[in-house]
């Protein structure tokens, strides 16, 4: 009887009660031979779903500030390998991704220390293929030579992952071929949670001067997008102005009803930021007054 050598890839999983995730996302990391799942003391069963497939489950306590889960994990936790690849539990790897990952860490990168990955959103039933598509994210690398980026400081109530923070690696990246599923909003209800959490975020980024400078972020379709939003930011109609741009901008327009209800739900998500950065610059008004 043969066995298939194991991919030499560190796998990061952050979580917190994703028994309904896990089991899905686990199943097509088969091929990598070792897994941490970094737990902040999930009360579903997680921690036995994950010790099931044989995956290190570590347990996360947040201070409420710095560091946050991921990059506290790059930090601390004992890799057996270089290279790390983080997934969280509602995104889930296609069959080609082993030998993608076997085959790029064999060569060394190709002289690369990062790789960006594309995905694509699972909403109402549907894969969007306009909407938030592509949707490209550094998670492949080096993990000696890459951290996410601390963007806001102080609390922000907006749980302990880092939300929209991107990895800066040193030195070139490149982009796999694999792309990844995610399942991010069964429910329109998930996404409502989510964002609620998220918009805290925005509106702590959007009241602290200079906490959204430009980072050094490697792939051009990502830095524009960075540039773009801290340019809007400045505008009004901004609920409006996102709308447009996941409609019209991405052509969500072709994606269906499903594409106008994730358009319409992000222009509630600005919505939010905007009200909630309203809000801190009051508090922060009336305290210094």
């Amino acid at each position: 009887m043969t066995t298939t050598a194991k991919v030499p890839v560190s796998i990061l999983i952050p979580i917190k009660n994703e028994a309904s995730n896990l089991p899905r996302c686990l199943a097509a990391l088969a091929w990598a031979d070792e897994i941490f799942v970094v737990d902040s003391h999930s009360t579903d069963g997680s921690q036995a779903i994950c010790e099931k497939t044989g995956a290190k489950v570590v347990q996360f306590d947040f201070n409420g500030i710095w560091p946050k889960k991921k990059n506290w994990a790059l930090e601390n936790l004992p890799f057996k390998h270089e290279w790390v690849f983080i997934v969280d539990a509602d995104e889930v790897l296609p069959p080609e991704t082993g030998p993608e990952f076997a085959a790029l860490i064999a060569a060394d990168g190709h002289g690369k220390n990062g790789y960006w990955i594309n995905r694509r959103f699972m909403f109402m039933g549907q894969w969007l293929k306009h909407a938030y598509y592509p949707n490209w994210n550094l998670r492949l690398f080096k993990h000696k030579l890459g951290r996410y980026e601390r963007l806001v400081a102080g609390a922000t109530g907006s749980g302990d992952n880092e939300v929209h923070e991107h990895i800066v690696v040193q030195g070139e990246t490149g982009r796999l071929k694999s792309e990844m599923d995610h399942y991010a909003f069964p429910s329109i209800d998930v996404f409502v949670e989510k964002h609620n959490r998220y918009s805290n975020w925005e509106a702590a980024l959007d009241t602290q001067e200079g906490a959204h400078a430009a980072q050094h972020l490697q792939m051009g379709g990502t830095k524009f997008k960075r540039k773009l939003k801290q340019f809007v930011r400045r505008l009004p109609f901004r609920p409006t102005l996102r709308f447009v741009y996941v409609y019209f901008f991405q052509l969500g327009i072709l994606d269906g009803r499903a594409g106008y209800y994730f358009a319409k739900l992000h222009g509630f998500y600005e919505f939010l930021s905007v009200a909630k950065a309203q809000e801190l610059r009051r508090r922060k008004k009336s305290a210094t007054s």
